[in-house]
């Protein structure tokens, strides 16, 4: 695969979506649970997606329950509790497997382009990519990074 753009992903429907829809767009790609101690870190990227999607910005979530069962088995609750507990409104998607033999062609895209202090693996939950307007992984968060330390990067890409 040569191109972000080129992967399909599902919303919580089901519905196949293209990432060609967000061409032009610097996105924040996130795996995500609703039963982890990082969980709060929704609330910080509401903020930055009320700040900055306007200019461009699109965060896309992706539930996982990869890491000690911490995701709802329903992607309903899911999405009722990131819109109940954190004023969620940017975009969440069906959940994905980040990593080992069926993990998504998403994440096995962007772990390829960066990889992170131990390998490509995504090694816990809310690990961010970040994705410039070109499609290009400009960068790799950790889990603990506070989506509020990405805003100075997301602004240099905007």
């Amino acid at each position: 695969m040569s191109s972000i753009y080129e992967i399909e992903v599902k919303k919580p429907s089901g519905e196949a979506i293209s990432l060609e829809t967000y061409r032009d767009k610097v996105l924040l790609i996130v795996n995500t649970a609703s039963k982890c101690g990082f969980t709060p870190q929704f609330k910080e990227l509401q903020e930055l997606y009320e700040q900055y999607q306007a200019q461009g910005f699109e965060i896309l979530g992706f539930p996982c329950d990869q890491f000690a069962n911490q995701e709802f088995s329903d992607i309903e609750e899911t999405l009722q509790h990131c819109q109940l507990n954190y004023g969620v409104t940017f975009p969440m998607y069906a959940k994905v497997d980040v990593k080992g033999d069926n993990a998504s062609p998403l994440f096995q895209y962007v772990t390829a382009e960066k990889k992170g202090l131990l390998g490509s693996d995504v090694k816990w939950n809310f690990t961010k990519f970040l994705i410039d307007r070109q499609g290009r992984v400009v960068n790799r968060y950790a889990p603990q990074t506070n989506p509020s330390k990405l805003a100075a990067s997301i602004e240099g890409l905007l």
